[in-house]
């Protein structure tokens, strides 16, 4: 696996990840609807992707098994997915220390990341500290939001 920038070429499936998730099925359904992940959202942040080469594949193929956007001002995780399919394999936890290097590197020293609430275990796992709720904001998003911080300069 490799984690490289996100380019313009990768919008598509990276929309596409956004919208298939079944972390976003039932109730949280109407968030991921329409949503896009464009090539003006690929300039203007800071997104990483995740990859996995495909054997074979003429002009070296790749497979997109996650990706992460990190804003550098104000300092926030703003998306982050992993494939239902890349799920379990420690994807996630490697965007995450990813993100922590770029963020050091940017002199930042506390991400915040407001979290989808299924997600919520997963950040303090990879060591995200719960600081508040971030209340519903209808029609956009009807529930309440776990916020945390990842605290990257040591």
């Amino acid at each position: 696996m490799l984690i490289r920038r996100a380019e313009e070429r990768d919008a598509a499936r990276l929309t596409r990840l956004v919208r298939s998730s079944r972390a976003y099925e039932g109730r949280y359904s109407s968030v991921v609807e329409g949503y896009r992940v464009g090539p003006d959202y690929l300039a203007a942040h800071q997104v990483f992707v995740a990859v996995e080469e495909i054997p074979g594949e003429e002009g070296g193929g790749e497979r997109i098994l996650g990706f992460y956007s990190l804003m550098v001002e104000p300092a926030e995780l703003d998306l982050m997915f992993v494939s239902d399919q890349a799920q379990g394999f420690g994807i996630g936890r490697r965007l995450v220390e990813h993100m922590r290097g770029e963020a050091r590197s940017a002199g930042i020293g506390r991400v915040r990341v407001i979290s989808h609430p299924p997600a919520e275990g997963f950040y303090r796992r990879v060591g995200a500290q719960p600081v508040g709720t971030v209340p519903a904001n209808p029609p956009a998003v009807m529930w309440d939001r776990p916020e945390l911080v990842f605290l990257v300069v040591e």
